[in-house]
């Protein structure tokens, strides 16, 4: 379950910023956090984009013109893993 969190904050980061036309660069530089630390919250390096700080998320978030108050309460959402998904299993 935990895992299927982290990959559903990942994979809204990247719709939203290929959606938007930015690069990591971009969002890292309009979010005022190294480009790095970006990259590792697109990545299955690094912790958890939802567990960073309030001012993190809040900044990622509004540079990608995301709602932080939606994204907490989970409206933001891709379709879900299909059941014989391998990563349903982790």
């Amino acid at each position: 379950m935990a895992w299927q969190v982290f990959l559903q904050d990942r994979g809204i980061l990247i719709a939203q910023r290929k959606k938007l036309g930015l690069t990591q660069e971009e969002v890292a530089k309009k979010a005022d956090i190294k480009l790095e630390q970006y990259i590792m919250y697109e990545s299955h390096e690094g912790r958890e984009f939802s567990s960073s700080s309030m001012r993190i998320v809040n900044a990622v978030l509004t540079a990608l013109e995301l709602d932080p108050t939606a994204f907490a309460k989970g409206e933001y959402s891709l379709s879900p893993l299909p059941e014989d998904d391998p990563m349903n299993k982790i």
